[in-house]
């Protein structure tokens, strides 16, 4: 019999990565905090004083809109006991909660307020701290926004939103994602890893097993998905167009879009968290927000076009119901996997070369963490 390490074929992250409490701490702290992480659309942040709240793998933070335009972000976190600011709605119930300050932000416990920059304002019957205004504003977080995602970033690092982003704005450039807005959400508790989540919604060796009614839409997914060019879309079967179960829809196409891309879809992944799903006529954005080592919420957000969505009889029914059947096929099959990994025979699992983009994954994850004896 071969040894293991004679299989020529690359190894995934090894089994701790995938189960280890210890090792999504340490994700946590050089992969989920330090990176761009998506927390949600702008659509809710159109005024000043507009706020979204997140919980970002166990902190909770606040962006807010402020009077110039810009946004800005901070702890959910009241400078004077640690109180929230704002009840967080945490990734369980929806990926954030909306609402809006009239002109500050007021801790509900003794009265403490913000301005809408996070300077303190006033504290209550102490006089003494206006000199400490400045040392007592609310604690920041990095803020950024494209194509209508906002992204976070908790703790100092390199590279800007732009960097993370690379060519992917180009690449899909002709999809009007900035004016598009939610037509509906479905939210999933998925009993496995987040990165077991993005490795499989990056590739499509498992599509033939797994998405029967995927592949008769796509053909092309049932031959593993080596000689895919998501660059340049993937062709639905002859006279279908979009994900839906019909492969057609009532909805108009986005304009702008190219003759190729009213036929074809497309995907990206925006590391840690973001993978969208382009259609004609509508996006799929799924957020990935990371609970333990073995517990992943899912938001997937439906996006239109406003026109479409002012329509009387809008009904996003038909795509919901097909990325419905998709995801929860997909949620079992990472969740057999995950399961799988538990066991003591399991040290690390292995990539077919049409897996290479999901091995992307794993070598981001493994560059940004400190040497360990993993």
């Amino acid at each position: 019999m071969q040894p293991a390490d004679r299989v020529p074929l690359q190894r995934s992250l090894p089994r701790a990565s995938y189960t280890g409490e210890a090792e999504f701490g340490r994700e946590r702290e050089a992969v989920l905090l330090r990176g761009w992480f998506c927390i949600g659309r702008a659509e809710g942040l159109q005024a000043a004083g507009d706020y979204l709240t997140a919980d970002v793998a166990g902190e909770s933070v606040l962006v807010v809109r402020q009077a110039g335009g810009g946004l800005a972000g901070f702890y959910n976190l009241c400078r004077h006991r640690g109180s929230r600011l704002v009840p967080p709605a945490g990734p369980a119930a929806e990926a954030g909660r909306t609402g809006c300050f009239a002109a500050s932000i007021r801790c509900p416990y003794h009265a403490w307020t913000y301005g809408l920059d996070g300077g303190l304002r006033a504290a209550p019957f102490l006089p003494d701290l206006r000199k400490y205004r400045r040392q007592l504003s609310l604690h920041p977080v990095e803020v950024a926004d494209w194509a209508g995602f906002v992204f976070v970033r908790l703790e100092p690092a390199a590279g800007s939103l732009a960097d993370a982003l690379g060519e992917i704005p180009a690449r899909i450039a002709a999809y009007p994602l900035a004016e598009l807005r939610t037509g509906h959400r479905i939210v999933y508790q998925v009993a496995a890893n987040w990165k077991v989540i993005l490795e499989n919604y990056n590739e499509c060796y498992h599509c033939g097993p797994v998405h029967p009614e995927l592949c008769d839409l796509v053909p092309a997914f049932r031959r593993g998905g080596g000689d895919l060019d998501w660059d340049a879309g993937i062709q639905h079967r002859p006279g279908a167009y979009t994900f839906t179960l019909t492969g057609t829809t009532s909805r108009r196409p986005f304009p702008g879009l190219s003759p190729a891309e009213r036929e074809r879809h497309k995907g990206e992944l925006v590391l840690p968290n973001l993978m969208i799903s382009l259609a004609a006529d509508h996006v799929a954005a799924f957020t990935v927000w990371p609970q333990s080592a073995a517990q992943t919420t899912v938001v997937c957000d439906f996006l239109f076009h406003p026109a479409e969505l002012a329509l009387a009889g809008f009904d996003p029914s038909d795509a919901v119901q097909f990325w419905d059947l998709v995801n929860t096929q997909d949620w079992a099959i990472c969740e057999l996997v995950q399961d799988g990994m538990r066991s003591r025979r399991f040290t690390a699992g292995y990539l077919a070369p049409m897996e290479q983009p999901s091995s992307d994954i794993g070598a981001h994850v493994a560059a940004l963490l400190p040497p360990t004896s993993l």
